[in-house]
This record gives structure tokens, sequence and C-alpha cells, in this order.
């Protein structure tokens, strides 16, 4: 359990820090997602930036762990809804560290959506004490986490069409 709370908090602080980074297309790709304008964008950004470093800090107090996950879910099933409004558009929705426009797939739906189900579980299971082996085994979930992410950047891998056939 530790091991899920930290690697949504070591989420949500890398998303949050991307942001920061990568201010001018995160507003770009905000005011795409969202279909406001540049300015209201920005204000989005710096929100949705802010609960991303708030539930982080709050995942990594026990006390807190239960508002920090909800929190979580709540910003990426707001995240979830907002790529499904624009699925089957290509664009550069910001999930990535590198700037690419690519379609919105039901994959990239269901990953916010997944990762929104998962703070929903850290909200709800039993709180367990931070041991040695928690941050190891968050940082294996996060480089899985980023693997499968680049996996679905891929534009047209030759084994996507084949998924299609076979069911």
């Amino acid at each position: 359990m530790a091991a899920l709370a930290l690697f949504c908090a070591a989420l949500l602080a890398a998303s949050a820090l991307h942001k920061v980074l990568a201010r001018a297309r995160m507003i770009e790709a905000t005011a795409r997602l969202t279909g406001v304008s540049p300015v209201p964008a920005q204000l989005l950004l710096i929100h949705a930036g802010t609960l991303e470093l708030v539930a982080a800090g709050c995942l990594l107090v026990p006390p807190l762990r239960t508002a920090g996950a909800v929190v979580a879910a709540l910003v990426w099933a707001a995240y979830a809804l907002a790529l499904l409004r624009r699925r089957g558009e290509t664009l550069d929705c910001g999930c990535d560290l590198a700037a690419r426009s690519k379609p919105v797939t039901t994959a990239l739906v269901l990953r916010a959506a997944g990762l929104a189900v998962l703070a929903a579980l850290v909200a709800v299971l039993p709180d367990a004490p931070f041991t040695l082996d928690a941050p190891f085994a968050a940082a294996g979930l996060l480089a899985l986490y980023l693997g499968a992410s680049e996996l679905l950047a891929i534009p047209a891998p030759h084994w996507k069409p084949s998924l299609g056939k076979a069911a």
C-alpha cells in the first residue's frame, strides 16, 4: 500500500514539475484539451499543478494520505474526461515529456482513468507504514508506467493492427 502512495506522489510531483518546466507547451495543451483560450488555460494549468503538488505532499503524510488520494483521483479523473472529449483528435496532450502530437486514443483515456482508480484504491485501502522496500517498489512501478507511456506514444507500431484482427 505504501508503494502505491509513493508511486502516486512521485507521478503527481513529476507532473507538476513538468507543468513548470514546459509551461508554454503545457498552456497550449491545456487550451486544446479544455477548449478554452490561453489565458484561462494558464489559470487551469496553475490550478492543476497546485492540486498535484498538494496531493503529492498529502500522500507522503500518513494522516493526510486519504485526502491526498482523493485529490489525486479527482485530478486524474478530470484529465480522463478532458481526454475523452478529445478522443480521436490528434494533438499534443502534454502527457509525455517530449512534445509530440498523437491521436487521443482509448488507451490514453484509460491510462488517466486507471490512475484515478489507483488513487481511489489508495484512499480506501488501510494505511500501511512506509518500509524500506516501498521506495524501490514505487520506483519500479514508475519505470513500468513510463515504459508503458512510451509504448502508447508509438504512432503506428506493427503490433497495433494485429490487435484489431484478433478480436
